[in-house]
């Protein structure tokens, strides 16, 4: 599979998003940090709009089940990336073909699910994670780019939790149950918050999903 297919389907889906989703009134756009974002940004840059209000949201995904539950975090902007979600009218996803899931979560994305925790309490969180059923939970290190773990824009650091793959149905209850231990910030998890989806295709062709959500603002 070979790196431009990868990058010519998160434009085509990018582009489609975008035209579909945004006029030239006057509206605040908001995007995320994923890697088909750079897509997005060069559509709107196209476009000539002057900022009212965060009428709609773009964003990547790690992965994307058929209920539009969606997994990120890979970049560890989790927590800026579902505030920008939260404050937005309608929130769009934009991706390719490798991140759509057959149905559950946890299918293709094998990395854990990323959970954004207080520095001083992720060693109680990770005994928590494994008491809720995690099959392995791992600090996130930063690799060769500095030593130690990674520290987010929030100060915070990252824990990948593995569930294995996920019902559509247990979703939502698991991200709950995580969001109320004591230590954690935010989760990967973003449910109930992508109404569209726009998959770019290896053949060139764009799948559009969509899905009612509730209503934000």
């Amino acid at each position: 599979m070979s790196e431009e297919l990868i990058e010519k389907s998160k434009k085509l889906a990018a582009f489609a998003a975008v035209n579909e989703n945004v006029s030239k009134s006057d509206r605040i756009i908001g995007v995320g940090s994923g890697s088909t974002v750079v897509y997005v940004a060069e559509r709107l840059g196209q476009l000539e709009n002057k900022e009212k209000f965060i009428y709609v949201a773009f964003d990547g995904a790690d992965e994307i089940d058929t209920n539009l539950n969606l997994i990120k975090g890979g970049g560890a902007a989790l927590y800026q990336e579902k505030l920008v979600a939260s404050l937005s009218r309608k929130f769009v996803v934009v991706a390719d073909f490798r991140k759509q899931s057959p149905e559950r979560l946890g299918h293709f994305w094998r990395k854990g699910v990323p959970i954004e925790v207080v520095p001083n309490s992720y060693v109680k969180v990770l005994k928590d994670l494994f008491k809720l059923g995690a099959n392995s939970a791992t600090l996130r290190d930063a690799g060769k780019a500095k030593a130690g773990p990674v520290v987010t824009d929030n100060g915070n650091f990252v824990i990948d939790a593995d569930f294995g793959e996920i019902p559509l149905n247990k979703v939502k209850e698991l991200d709950e149950k995580l969001i109320r231990l004591v230590g954690v910030v935010e989760t990967g998890f973003f449910v109930d918050y992508a109404e569209k989806a726009y998959i770019g295709n290896e053949d060139g062709s764009i799948t559009s999903l969509s899905v009612s959500v509730p209503a934000r603002l």
